[in-house]
């Protein structure tokens, strides 16, 4: 078959020619993995053209048949051997694309590497695109063996230095050319071996037309008919072809125009600044992204920025008192050598187990000296800050990397993935569920695993980070890994050959990431689960799941949002874990509509549907009825583990999901808005503007459509509010002279930090870790089952107190609830107690004297009983 039959010249946008000679295994799976690529690209029009070099196997039957099955794919065959650079020229002469890309059959660079290739001919203007496994950014996935490899690059080298000075890498088989400069260029060319490829680069210098060099990724395929020696034969026929052209005369019977010159002779070495100018460009652009989020970050926090210590999140009910403690702690523990997981500064004499609360080791360990000189306060705005904006970039980075699309739809993605609504509402008070870097790496980590090119690489990489991630958040890791298996479910759905392929190295890369793994976190996840105030599990009732309202209205700090909607469909408002709003919804259907035919987008909207199913909880309720059904968390809610996730928090696994989606989608209408534009360019019709506007109407509607969609959940900066001052007697140090620390004295609050009251964690950090405190807010056991709870276990006047703190009625005191006191204050071996002014001062005071039976002291803004008469 005639390639190009039955499609005009104009119509082909690409041609992909693959020489082939003796490929009869591998040549079927080449050519389904191209035509596969090639029907989801933003080529419309294309033809993949296989030469077959005289083959003596079935590898013309192969081709012929994928030709009967695809109509896009053509053969042109020869009699006998005669070469691969008889085969290209054959395949590029018979081609009709205005793109003509040549591959190899074995895809050792990967058809994917084709998007990186054309988008370099789009943005630079270039001829040429070499696809180059010697730029920095390259993958080599697979190596040859190690004598094999150093004789090919020596090889390499000498055919760089000899004849295309300036191109690190000639013999790469992945090229994409513009189509006439190539038909023209192959046309040009003498050899018949492998050295056509530095041929036709060197024609591309005689005429001027650039070249770019783009790294790609790259794996030795067994079988590979490339061999250390042709690098030798490549220098050969470029001596031949030398000594011919001496003669005078090129293919065309032409002389060279230059006199004294023969037409081998390349021009001046490439400037190494012109090399390097692409590649430069595309890092400031990176890096511009990445300036780009952390301000968006530091918009979101800027009402903390002002003063970090005197400005306060009201939204973060009392987390930022924890988290500042917590960050406080571990500095304190690291700079005096103690042990990190665990204090007896809060829930005083129990102590907390820190490894069973979100301590986040893996940066309040590092940001220990920060801590330390700056405050807690400091260390917790910049990790917020810090760590959101590497989120987004972390994400935009694996979208960029995953679904190859352009870096405008990576950063629309990646910025929904990092500041979606439920990121905002935890960037209130929980970092560890913001501070989400290293998710996107362990997503890639996992896909590497999949494609098998470097298993141990990628499974020690994948225990690594998986470890780092334990000290940074469990279960967020969690909800990842629940996010990636039901992807890997729909996928394999879809796709099960590759599922099939994917199984055996992903079997094999997991079991080295879990023993890389396991040795790192296994102390401290037994300290965790069976140490010192261990607990088993958090229990948070019923009512702690989305409703299906949640994942369509708009959340507090939202464009469209309001405070009294959002507070009637979550816990409360640092869990407002879906609030996507309607609109983003509807573009994600249409997106996903749209671009039905992709095997990616199937799997990532069944990943969105299950996990948005999941976050309803056990049981919800029908909107407007009171028709209650059973939901999907039903399976898992009395599951390790799964017992402690506020099932709510399973949507957030939407917003990389949802983000991804409209990366595509973006990019879509992007290409194609840039494809209508150069069509309605190249118009006969010379009407001006008017062609131009008609051509580009759909993708402009598209992409507002898309903005309409995202300008409802842009968020707000943070409410913030001047914090409350700390009383002067914790301030200037007055406490040191009623709680004896050395004799193991504690100095209690009235009433005792809770989670509902922690402000006195913010007195402990002020005063520098001085002294404990009974009570608090933290993770910790209660009962002989030892079930988690928030807080200290209650006792009976720590009970008492809280319930006259909110009640302000002042209870009936027997001799033994004065029993009790003191039974209570001496197991908290209670130096002083405290008591700040509040709403029920009176009647917490009144109570005080009756259970003490004397009167407090006025001391530096605070009643102070003194228990042991002072000093």
């Amino acid at each position: 078959m005639d390639a190009g039959t039955g499609a005009a010249t104009a119509e082909v946008e690409l041609t992909v020619v693959v020489p082939a000679y003796n490929e009869e295994q591998r040549l079927g799976p080449t050519l389904r993995a191209i035509a596969d690529h090639l029907q989801k690209s933003r080529f419309e029009n294309w033809e993949l053209i296989v030469v077959d070099d005289g083959s003596t196997d079935g590898t013309r039957a192969v081709a012929e048949a994928a030709a009967a099955e695809e109509p896009s794919v053509h053969v042109v065959a020869g009699d006998t051997n005669r070469g691969k650079g008889h085969a290209l020229r054959l395949g590029v002469c018979a081609s009709y694309g205005r793109r003509v890309l040549v591959t190899d059959a074995d895809l050792a660079t990967p058809i994917e590497e084709l998007d990186r290739l054309d988008e370099e001919l789009t943005r630079t203007g270039a001829t040429a695109a070499i696809g180059s496994r010697a730029l920095p950014g390259a993958s080599i996935e697979t190596h040859q063996h190690r004598a094999r490899e150093l004789l090919g690059r020596g090889g390499n080298f000498l055919i760089r230095a000899v004849a295309v000075p300036g191109i690190k890498d000639t013999q790469c088989g992945f090229k994409l050319f513009d189509g006439d400069r190539a038909r023209e260029a192959f046309a040009a060319t003498r050899v018949d071996g492998w050295a056509i490829d530095v041929e036709v680069l060197q024609y591309f210098r005689r005429q001027g037309w650039p070249l770019a060099e783009v790294p790609v990724r790259w794996a030795h395929q067994e079988g590979s008919k490339v061999r250390p020696r042709d690098y030798a034969g490549v220098l050969a026929e470029l001596a031949a072809l030398r000594v011919r052209s001496r003669g005078g005369r090129d293919r065309r019977g032409g002389r060279d125009r230059t006199p004294g010159r023969t037409p081998d002779r390349t021009p001046a070495r490439t400037p190494r600044w012109a090399d390097r100018t692409p590649r430069r460009q595309a890092r400031r652009r990176d890096l511009a992204v990445a300036g780009l989020f952390l301000l968006a970050a530091f918009l979101l926090q800027m009402g903390r920025w002002a003063d970090p210590g005197g400005r306060y999140l009201p939204d973060s009910l009392q987390d930022q008192n924890q988290w500042e403690w917590f960050f406080a702690v571990t500095a304190d523990n690291v700079l005096h050598l103690r042990n990190p997981l665990f204090t007896d500064l809060q829930g005083f004499p129990d102590g907390v187990n820190l490894m069973a609360n979100t301590v986040m080791l893996g940066l309040s360990v590092p940001f220990a000296p920060i801590t330390e000189l700056l405050g807690p306060a400091v260390s917790l705005s910049l990790v917020m800050t810090l760590g959101l904006a590497a989120t987004g970039y972390a994400w935009y980075w694996l979208i960029r990397r995953r679904l190859g699309v352009g870096r405008a739809a990576a950063v629309t993605g990646a910025a929904l993935a990092a500041f979606a609504p439920p990121m905002v509402s935890h960037a209130n008070a929980h970092p560890n569920f913001v501070v989400l870097f290293m998710l996107p790496l362990i997503v890639d980590r996992a896909l590497r695993l999949c494609e098998g090119t470097r298993v141990v690489r990628d499974g020690v990489l994948l225990g690594l980070f998986t470890a780092y991630q334990i000290f940074l958040g469990e279960e967020p890791l969690l909800l990842a890994a629940m996010g990636l298996l039901l992807f890997a479910l729909g996928y394999a759905a879809v796709r099960p050959d590759v599922a099939r392929a994917a199984l055996t190295p992903l079997a094999r890369g997991t079991g080295i990431a879990l023993a890389v793994f396991l040795p790192i976190v296994a102390f401290p996840l037994w300290w965790q689960f069976f140490g010192p105030g261990s607990y088993h599990s958090v229990l948070h009732g019923d009512g702690a799941g989305n409703s299906p309202l949640a994942l369509l209205s708009f959340a507090e700090r939202s464009l469209a949002g309001d405070r009294a909607t959002a507070d009637g469909l979550a816990l409360n408002i640092t869990e407002q874990n879906a609030f996507f709003g309607w609109p983003l919804l509807l573009l994600a259907f249409a997106i996903v509509v749209r671009m039905w035919g992709r095997p990616l987008v199937k799997a990532l909207a069944w990943t969105a549907l299950a996990a948005a199913l999941l976050s309803l909880g056990p049981k919800f309720r029908v909107p407007g009825t009171d028709t209650v059904l059973t939901g999907p968390w039903r399976a898992l809610a009395h599951q390790p583990l799964f017992e402690s996730v506020i099932e709510s928090r399973v949507a957030m696994v939407c917003a990389p999901v949802l983000g991804m989606l409209v990366a595509l989608g973006v990019h879509e209408l992007v290409r194609e808005l840039g494809r209508r534009r150069e069509e309605d360019g190249r118009g006969e019709d010379g009407r001006g503007e008017w062609p131009v506007r008609r051509g580009v109407a759909g993708p402009v509607a598209g992409l507002l459509a898309v903005a309409a969609a995202l300008l409802p959940i842009v968020p707000g900066p943070l409410h913030t509010v001047d914090r409350a001052k700390v009383p002067g007697f914790i301030a200037d140090g007055t406490w040191r002279r009623y709680v004896d620390t050395a004799a193991g004295e504690s100095l209690v609050p009235v009433p005792l930090p809770d989670p509902g009251a922690a402000e006195a964690l913010h007195w402990q950090t002020t005063a520098d870790l001085g002294f404990r405190l009974p009570g608090g807010y933290f993770n910790g056991p209660y009962g002989e089952d030892r079930r988690g709870i928030y807080g200290a276990v209650p006792r009976h006047t720590s009970n008492l107190l809280r319930e006259v703190a909110v009640s302000g009625r002042v209870p009936q005191l027997s001799k033994a609830w004065r029993e009790q006191a003191r039974a209570d204050l001496e197991f908290w071996r209670a130096g002083a107690l405290v008591l700040p002014p509040q709403r029920h001062t009176e009647a917490l005071r009144t109570t005080l004297e009756g259970l003490l039976g004397r009167q407090g002291t006025w001391i530096g803004g605070v009643l102070v009983w003194d228990l042991h008469g002072g000093s």
